[in-house]
């Protein structure tokens, strides 16, 4: 067999990683090219690698991040109040092993998003599936599967995620059907699975937010067990943003 219809057969085999080094060590000069030991681990590696591309932008692609975002361009400025150590633990991702929660408050435009993001990202690197939602339209959708019932298996696919983001926390009210959702999520999730919540709302005000004793009490009892909290202080980023464009200008 010939190196072109080497070629074509690892394309047939879809071993695309493969290909691709192949290629590259094919253009060495003979001098530099491995041996055939070398040339099968260097092969194997490059297909690994090559797979685990795919799985890491395919996770991405199926959480459908709000911003496209990375630990290592979150900004410490002193202003925003933000622990950089806390932040790096959380990078590390074993509190989604732990099953842990993040809740990330601030003022709007503050940057819960995209730390939230940049968090669900790391994540995604690391294997893990991830899902970020709005909570106005996880609950708008929620209420059309109670309606056409499949409320069932919409809550069976947010349970199975490794890492839940609900960005937007009490921006809206809720209605009864739409906290006993929201119980039934969180209940299904809890010490299984590990759930950031970004919202305006400080902490102490969830609970008035839900606005019912009974549903409130299960429901947080069951969120702020084993929980880290990022309160971000400090003006708008996006403000900030602006007005740093417009001084450049």
């Amino acid at each position: 067999m010939n190196q072109q219809e080497t070629i074509q057969q690892m394309k047939a085999l879809k071993l695309a990683g493969m290909v691709t080094a192949y290629q590259n060590l094919l253009n060495l000069p003979l001098d530099m090219q491995p041996t055939a030991d070398q040339l099968l681990a260097q092969l194997l590696d490059a297909e690994h690698l090559e797979r685990l591309n795919r799985k890491t932008l395919a996770c991405i692609r199926s959480a459908r991040f709000r911003y496209q975002a990375m630990v290592e361009e979150i900004q410490y400025l002193p202003q925003r109040g933000l622990d950089k150590n806390l932040l790096l633990r959380l990078a590390d991702t074993s509190f989604i092993k732990r099953s842990e929660n993040v809740f990330i408050t601030g003022a709007t435009g503050c940057g819960k998003s995209y730390i939230a993001s940049a968090l669900g990202y790391q994540a995604c690197q690391i294997g893990f599936k991830v899902g970020y939602y709005s909570m106005p339209k996880l609950l708008h959708k929620l209420q059309f599967a109670r309606a056409d019932g499949s409320i069932i298996k919409e809550l069976a696919k947010l349970e199975k995620l490794n890492l839940l983001i609900l960005d937007d926390w009490g921006l809206q009210p809720l209605d009864t059907p739409a906290k006993l959702s929201l119980l039934q999520l969180i209940e299904d999730r809890h010490g299984k699975n590990a759930t950031i919540i970004t919202s305006q709302l400080p902490v102490a005000q969830w609970f008035e937010y839900i606005n019912e004793p009974t549903l409130a009490d299960a429901i947080l009892d069951r969120l702020m067990q084993q929980v880290h909290r990022i309160e971000l202080k400090g003006e708008s980023m996006r403000k900030n943003r602006k007005s740093n464009d417009l001084n450049c200008s």
